[in-house]
This record gives C-alpha cells, structure tokens and sequence, in this order.
C-alpha cells in the first residue's frame, strides 16, 4: 500500500462544495468554550456536507485565529450563522420542521445505535457545552435526546469526538 497524495484525493473546491447536496443536517452548538472544538466541528461538518452550523450563546465565531487552526479552511466551506439564543433558534428550528436531537445523556434517551433517521426529514444535532452539556431547557424542548452507547469508566467524549460519531452514523443512515 502507498499513501495517496493530497493530489489525488479527489477533493471538490469550496465553490464546489456551496453547490453540491448537502446531508440534511444542521449543527447546533450550545455554549462551546473551546475554540479548537469549534474549528473540528467545522472540519467534521465539512467532511459529511453538513447543511448548517449554528454557533450560539458564548460559542466564538469565525474569522478568528484558534478556530482556523483545527477548522483548516472548512469555515469558508461550511454555511454559518451565529444566534444568541439557543432555545430560541430550536424554537424557530421545530417550527421549520426541523426535528431536534439534543447529544444528551438524559432520562428516556435513545442510544444512537438504535436511533433509525426518518426518510425526507432534516434534523438538528445540538452539541452542549464541555461542562454542563446541553441546557436543560434546550433539552426540554428538543423532539428527542440521543445518547452515545460508552462502556469505560468515564461516561463523556470531548464535544468535538461525539459531534464526529453523531455525523458520521447520522451520515451514513441518512445516505
């Protein structure tokens, strides 16, 4: 076996990229502080075609300097919007049709291996802050919590590791 080189990847441009179907999946990040977990958010997103990110409450923005390290460019591909409010974007998310799926360890969850992706429906994963998760109310108003099957000893993943393990099962079942 022979290493490829970024020469023959095959990688589509960033015009490219704001042309072609996108995997009917928007981001929500709820409260980020790290800025390195924002950029590999962005990173993932553009990996899978992610329609949207939303960046809300304390979660930094593009351009900036931290974000760019790990996103690599991926925040002039991937379509962005920042919104103060978390509860309020899920409120106006849900009225669009929108099915919200808060990344949540919580009473009543599903675990993302069991959860089956309705045909034709486009969803929104929230992430939640490195500390406290996904607010409380976010959780509430969200359609359903979806919970990643962990076995150790430590019941978390880094925000930026479950965001690529959602979309890449999301990813792959909707496709």
């Amino acid at each position: 076996m022979r290493k490829l080189k970024n020469s023959e990847l095959g990688r589509i441009t960033v015009d490219a990229f704001k042309e072609v179907a996108k995997t009917p999946l928007i981001v929500v990040l709820d409260n980020i502080r790290s800025l390195n977990n924002v950029g590999s958010v962005f990173r993932t997103s553009d990996a899978f075609l992610i329609e949207k990110i939303y960046l809300c409450g304390i979660t930094a923005t593009p351009p900036n300097k931290e974000i760019h390290k790990t996103a690599l460019g991926a925040t002039e591909s991937v379509a962005w919007e920042y919104v103060s409010d978390t509860l309020e974007l899920v409120e106006k998310l849900k009225e669009d049709k929108v099915k919200v799926l808060s990344i949540e360890q919580a009473e009543n969850s599903t675990m993302l291996n069991e959860f089956t992706p309705e045909n034709n429906q486009k969803y929104a994963i929230v992430m939640g802050n490195e500390v406290k998760g996904v607010q409380q109310a976010v959780v509430y108003a969200s359609d359903m919590c979806i919970e990643i099957p962990q076995l150790g000893t430590k019941h978390s993943l880094n925000i930026s590791v479950s965001c690529g393990v959602v979309l890449w099962d999301l990813f792959n079942k909707l496709k």
